[in-house]
């Protein structure tokens, strides 16, 4: 079966979903040519080995033609993992990586190893890469120093929080972009409120406060380095708050054997029309996957729900989560969760 897309049709977009097709569709024609001459690139499946699919130029195009893009190529392999769910792998064929306009930063952080005359993006390495989808410095560009806060926990110096967007990635399943960018007290305060005052927020937040009290607890939040606030959007529609943070130095970071780069979050779902089980578990993909690319260093992703949160409880299966253990909080009874980085990019469909 074969598929080919044009450079056009990945041309300045978001990681392209409208023409995604399922594996039953990969051998209709798709072929066009962009106004600038981008030669297609053409996908095939490969009958011998079923998870494997080879991306390989058109017959009769030299490998000396115009280059075709960094960013486009990642797009074009982030769309055959897409259309192929089952695939664990991908081949670039002979002339394909040599036609490739790159820099050691568009194509170094993904992994790529030799075989033959080949070069393969494994899904669990590939979906690791911060290029594609993440958009402000990854934390793991910090240099490692240690500080000591408060003469007690001994960590690594976290990066300042970021500003503005910080991850945005299409998910095949809800069919929509779900984004996380730094919550900006002067834009979203109006809403924050609005979702901290809601009885069912509120149960498990116990924010339940004015906007000038709310606005003091974002200005403390600014000021401190270990954790920081996210808006989630799902197509641009805000519909959650998430406060993400190093777990060392967390008060959770004395109730388990804690590692340097552990991250852990927080999060709600304040906007109602966003509530259900698949956008549920979209952003749980997502959240967890932008702490993963953030830093390669860390091992872990946690969190510490109320041990009788059952609804949230329940997704922990379906996006590699297990509980560790349940411990008493001061002021409630705690699950441990964990993410394991293996195994969430072994096991999770992104």
């Amino acid at each position: 079966m074969s598929m080919q897309l044009s450079q056009n049709e990945l041309q300045d977009q978001p990681p392209p979903h409208a023409a995604a097709q399922g594996v039953d569709d990969l051998d209709q024609e798709n072929a066009a040519m962009d106004p600038v001459g981008m030669m297609l690139v053409r996908s095939f499946r490969d009958a011998d080995q079923p998870g494997r699919v080879t991306l390989s130029l058109p017959a009769g195009v030299e490998s000396g033609a115009t280059p075709f893009p960094a960013p486009h190529l990642l797009r074009m392999i982030e769309r055959t993992f897409i259309d192929l769910p089952e695939s664990d792998a991908i081949e670039l064929a002979p002339g394909l990586l040599e036609r490739t306009l790159h820099s050691d930063h568009d194509l170094a952080l993904v992994s790529v190893s030799a075989a033959g005359k080949t070069v393969s993006f494994e899904r669990k390495a590939f979906f690791q890469s911060a290029a594609p989808w993440l958009h402000c410095r990854p934390s793991s560009c910090m240099p490692l120093t240690s500080v000591t806060e408060m003469g007690k926990i001994r960590h690594p110096q976290r990066p300042p929080e970021p500003r503005g967007l910080v991850y945005e990635r299409y998910d095949p399943v809800i069919d929509m972009t779900i984004s996380f960018r730094a919550i900006d007290p002067a834009r979203d305060l109006e809403t924050f409120y609005s979702w901290m005052n809601d009885g069912r927020v509120a149960f498990f937040w116990e924010l339940a406060q004015s906007e000038e009290e709310l606005a003091a607890y974002l200005e403390t939040l600014r000021k401190d380095p270990h954790a920081f606030g996210l808006i989630g959007s799902f197509d641009g529609d805000p519909f959650g708050y998430f406060e993400v943070y190093w777990a060392k130095e967390d008060r959770l970071g004395s109730y388990y054997d804690a590692d340097d780069y552990d991250r852990g979050w927080h999060g709600l779902v304040g906007n109602r029309r966003h509530l259900g089980h698949a956008k549920t578990l979209a952003w749980l993909r997502a959240l967890t996957h932008y702490l993963f690319i953030d830093d390669l260093r860390s091992r872990k992703v946690v969190g510490e729900p109320r041990a009788s949160h059952t609804k949230l409880l329940r997704y922990a299966d379906d996006v590699a989560y297990y509980k560790v253990k349940e411990f008493d909080f001061p002021h409630k009874r705690s699950a441990l969760m964990q993410c394991d980085r293996e195994t969430f990019f072994e096991t999770v469909r992104l």
